[in-house]
């Protein structure tokens, strides 16, 4: 018996020929990636232009929201004169018709010191002497409010102040040396601003102008400042809300009407004057823009607010907001 060899060798086996990727799986995958891929990007550049545009509109609220509080800390306090709300009790104001001028006159004669208007403004045009920074922006309104200082305070020279008692006239005066010793008055500065839209700003370069809200401020020397407060604000509206009943009467202490900042009820010039008129709130109107234009995006909103009616068709981002402002001081002391 012939035996078989443990040393031989085992029978091979057969080979499998190596698999690979045909060119049509190869294209099949390239496009199912492709697509992932665009997907992908597409989801990505929808969240980025949703980010930008939900960043550029926070900001629009941000810088509008932070004009009206500057407006409205301002407004509330018009026809504050220390220890009294009645500027018929502080000697030495003058309105800007009287031939005198007290103060800084950079601004109109008397700009200063015409407390019985201790809120003032224009309807649609820039009406100061002094020029505006920038130039003003067409179309929108001014305000002055006109006040004293929230402290008590020593008198330092070139400063223009009210000494004020409650039972006896007050006085507007400057410098150092107050009328009267009397250590039951208040010594409060004098504060005047004066705001305004300007149609350039910090941010403005050659090719856009950003506009701006500026306020002229009675300052150091004195002398009338001019200063920016927030850039990207391009529209003010002012209307005053109005109480024309007489002192006495049971509807006094209620607004009557609102009118805008100019009407000729308020303008002891105008034949249309009431001296009973008086101003009980302030409603304004803020329109902020962004500082360049987006691409790819129109706005073609029609914002109409405050008698104004207007479309921009441009590529820049607004927001509009508004605010009634109640004026603390203006009911007349009983």
């Amino acid at each position: 018996m012939i035996g078989i060899p443990t040393n031989c060798p085992p029978p091979a086996t057969p080979r499998r020929r190596a698999a690979g990727m045909t060119l049509i799986e190869l294209m099949v995958a390239l496009a199912i990636g492709s697509f992932l891929i665009l997907g992908a990007v597409t989801v990505f550049l929808q969240g980025q232009n949703t980010f930008r545009t939900n960043e550029s509109l926070a900001r629009l609220q941000e810088d509008a929201t932070f004009a009206l509080n500057i407006l409205e800390s301002d407004i509330r306090m018009a026809s504050y004169f220390g220890l009294t709300t009645r500027p018929t009790k502080i000697d030495n104001r003058a309105s800007q018709q009287d031939s005198h001028a007290l103060g800084p006159n950079a601004c109109g004669a008397n700009w200063a010191v015409d407390l019985d208007r201790f809120l003032q403004g224009s309807n649609g045009a820039y009406p100061w002497t002094c020029a505006a920074d920038g130039g003003a922006q067409a179309g929108t309104d001014t305000l002055v409010v006109r006040r004293a200082g929230r402290e008590n305070v020593v008198p330092q020279a070139n400063r223009m102040y009210i000494q004020s008692w409650r039972l006896q006239p007050g006085s507007i005066f400057t410098g150092a040396a107050a009328p009267s010793a009397d250590a039951t008055s208040e010594i409060h500065e004098l504060v005047v601003h004066g705001y305004y839209v300007s149609q350039t700003s910090a941010l403005s370069t050659p090719d856009n102008a950003v506009p701006s809200l500026r306020r002229k401020r009675l300052a150091v020397g004195p002398a009338i400042v001019d200063e920016e407060l927030i850039p990207g604000i391009e529209d003010l509206q002012v209307q005053f809300g109005v109480d024309i009943d007489p002192e006495g009467d049971p509807g006094r202490g209620v607004v009557d009407r609102y009118v805008a900042p100019d009407d000729g009820i308020l303008d002891p010039t105008d034949a249309a004057f009431l001296p009973d008129a008086r101003i009980l709130t302030a409603r304004i109107w803020i329109r902020a823009r962004a500082e360049r234009p987006e691409v790819g995006y129109l706005n073609d909103t029609t914002y109409s607010y405050a008698g104004v009616n207007f479309t921009p068709n441009d590529g820049f981002r607004r927001i509009l907001v508004s605010r009634t402002i109640y004026v603390r001081n203006a009911r007349p002391a009983t």
